[in-house]
């Protein structure tokens, strides 16, 4: 491999702002704000408006819309006569 190509993957903290929750994972993502961590690291930190924490689809919150009605109003308004 080419040295000095690659981006730097390090661990990274991820903060979700709406759920006030964080995460350590590793990530080549660069920030100026740093954070410490559980372990008494600190790590450089990302906020993030959305995480499986607060996103509808994982929290069960989402909102299904009723399609059931549609093909027939569909068909009544442009079906075959």
């Amino acid at each position: 491999m080419k040295a000095d190509i690659h981006p730097n993957y390090r661990e990274v903290v991820f903060q979700d702002l709406n759920a006030d929750f964080a995460f350590l994972t590793r990530s080549t993502m660069n920030s100026k704000e740093t954070i410490t961590w559980e372990d008494g690291n600190e790590y450089p930190l990302i906020k993030v408006e959305v995480s499986s924490q607060s996103h509808p689809f994982y929290t069960g919150k989402q909102n299904l819309t009723k399609k059931a009605g549609q093909v027939d109003k569909f068909n009544k308004r442009y079906g075959r006569k």
